[in-house]
Order: C-alpha cells, then sequence, then structure tokens
C-alpha cells in the first residue's frame, strides 16, 4: 500500500529517493545502523523495487546514509560513544564532526548521481 501511495505521488523517481536519504539521515541520528535497516526496509524496500532501482545501489545509499546520521548533532551516536571513551567533551567532538560530514555529503551527491560508482565492483562479479 506504501509502494502504490508513494508511486502515485505523481514526482519524479528521484524526488522519491532524497526523501529517503532525508528519512535515514534523520534516522541515523538516533538509531544504529541494524535497527534502523531491519524496522524500516520491509516498508522502504518494495517503494524502490517498484521505482525500479537497483537495490544494490540503494543498500549503499541507505548505509551511507545512516552513517551521516551517526555523527550529525544533535543526537548523533558515535559522537557519544567517541565522547565517552576518550573522555573529550561532546560539544568538541560535534565542533569536530562539521569536516566529515561535508565529505560524506559529497561522497552520498556522487554515489546518488552516479550509480556506476557504486554498481561497478558487483557488475563484474557475474
Amino acid at each position: 500500500m506504501l509502494s502504490d501511495f508513494v508511486l502515485g505521488l505523481e514526482v519524479s523517481r528521484w524526488v522519491i529517493v532524497l526523501c529517503i536519504i532525508f528519512f535515514y539521515i534523520i534516522i541515523g541520528t538516533f538509531w544504529d545502523i541494524f535497527a534502523g535497516m531491519i524496522l524500516t526496509l520491509p516498508l522502504i524496500f518494495p517503494v524502490i523495487q517498484m521505482a525500479e532501482l537497483d537495490p544494490i545501489w540503494f543498500g549503499v545509499i541507505i548505509v551511507k546514509c545512516m552513517e551521516i546520521g551517526l555523527i550529525t548533532p544533535p543526537f548523533g551516536l558515535n559522537v557519544f560513544v567517541l565522547s565517552s571513551s576518550s573522555n573529550v567533551p561532546v560539544k568538541t567532538i560535534f565542533a569536530g564532526v562539521w569536516p566529515f560530514i561535508l565529505a560524506d555529503m559529497v561522497h552520498l551527491a556522487v554515489l546518488v548521481s552516479v550509480p556506476q560508482v557504486t554498481l561497478y565492483l558487483p557488475g563484474i562479479m557475474h
């Protein structure tokens, strides 16, 4: 039902992809990658299949989005783990994480805009 609803919105499939990317970055700020994927993929994956997007490409994209979420303020889980294990204040770590968020966003933009980057190795394996 979700797939039919989303695809019935008459928007480009890239708008759907951008909404899913935003959703997974937000989810990544609150949950770890495994929990986020287990709880959301049964709902999101049929949308990806009906939009005729490559499942391997989609998997790489959502893992990258959730990794970005894990370091994004104000609730980035990895920042709190790093703070507790290194005795560095959370504020200091959040201040130092911005270049990595920017680099990850550029990396994500390349992966989304040039899917062949993601699909090259799986493509030569069969």
